[in-house]
This record gives structure tokens, C-alpha cells and sequence, in this order.
């Protein structure tokens, strides 16, 4: 497995609409592997294939709840009115956040990473990521969407003692 470059804002790969995915092939699964590969790298918590140069509708999601998830052909509804406005940042974004307003409740339907259907309702955190790794199968960044202005961060690197 490989870790991709992230391609970055500007790049007119991110502004385009991803292809549906209409088999699993060696090809897609090594895919899969090096998003994750790259994702973690990065120290992020989602990665859709647009970002990584590829117009397939396919996005990983790892928001440190001992599950990864593999979404394909994802679908999703807002489930309620009820929103939340949260900071944002991006991977083809890097050394920016903005504050961002998003679905509290969403539903998710897509096929995982062996082409079988599944559903899911998420809130919160999950429900930001993937909305936010949705839109970017939809030719979206999250600059789009930002309330107010970009800010810079700057994020420090932990010290080895920290990561214990």
C-alpha cells in the first residue's frame, strides 16, 4: 500500500462530480487501503477519492470510534431540522479552518467496501465528516459553505511523551 498525495485547493479535480463505482476491483481495493493510509498520515479523519486525484464516488471515514468506515455510491438525507455550526477544516485545504453548518442527524446509505448495502444513522461529529467527505464526491469544498472567514491554524506536532 501507498500514501497518495492530497491534491489542494485550486486543483480543478476537487471542483468536479465523482462517477459511481460499479464494481469492486484489486484496483479499488488497494485504493481503499492507501485512503486509509493517507488519511492517517495526514492526522485526518476522513479522505474521499477526489482528494486523491481519483472521480470515484468512494469516501473513508476514521473518527476514532473503533470503526472505519467505507462508504461507495453514498446517499445522504438530513434527518430533522436541527443543525450544528462547528469548525471545519480540510486535507486539500491545509492550515485553514472556517465554521461550517451542517445536519445535527443524518442518514446514510452505501455499499461498503465488498459492494453490500448498508444504512446508517449518525449524529453529531460522524454526521459533520460525512457530510463533509460527501460533498466532495459532489465537486464541493467546504470553503463553499463557510460562515463568515477562513482562519489560519496552525497545528503542533505532539511530542513523543503526549502520544502515550
Amino acid at each position: 500500500m501507498a500514501i497518495r498525495s492530497i491534491r489542494k485547493i485550486g486543483d480543478s479535480i476537487l471542483e468536479k462530480k465523482c462517477k459511481e463505482i460499479k464494481e469492486m476491483t484489486d484496483k479499488t481495493r488497494d485504493l481503499i487501503q492507501d485512503m486509509f493510509e493517507t488519511m492517517y498520515d495526514a492526522n485526518g479523519v476522513g479522505l474521499a477519492a477526489p482528494q486523491v486525484g481519483i472521480l470515484k464516488q468512494l469516501f473513508v471515514v476514521d473518527i476514532g470510534d473503533g470503526v472505519r468506515y467505507v462508504c461507495i455510491n453514498p446517499k445522504i438525507e438530513a434527518v430533522g431540522e436541527e443543525e450544528q455550526c462547528g469548525e471545519e477544516g480540510c486535507l486539500s485545504v491545509p492550515g485553514k479552518e472556517g465554521k461550517v453548518t451542517r445536519p445535527m442527524n443524518i442518514h446514510l446509505e452505501a455499499l461498503d467496501q465488498n459492494m453490500e448495502p448498508f444504512s446508517l444513522d449518525a449524529s453529531g461529529f460522524l454526521a459533520r465528516a460525512f457530510c463533509h467527505e460527501y460533498d466532495h464526491l459532489q465537486g464541493v469544498l467546504y470553503t463553499e459553505k463557510v460562515e463568515g472567514d477562513l482562519e489560519d491554524v496552525q497545528y503542533e506536532e505532539l511530542e513523543e511523551e503526549e502520544m502515550i
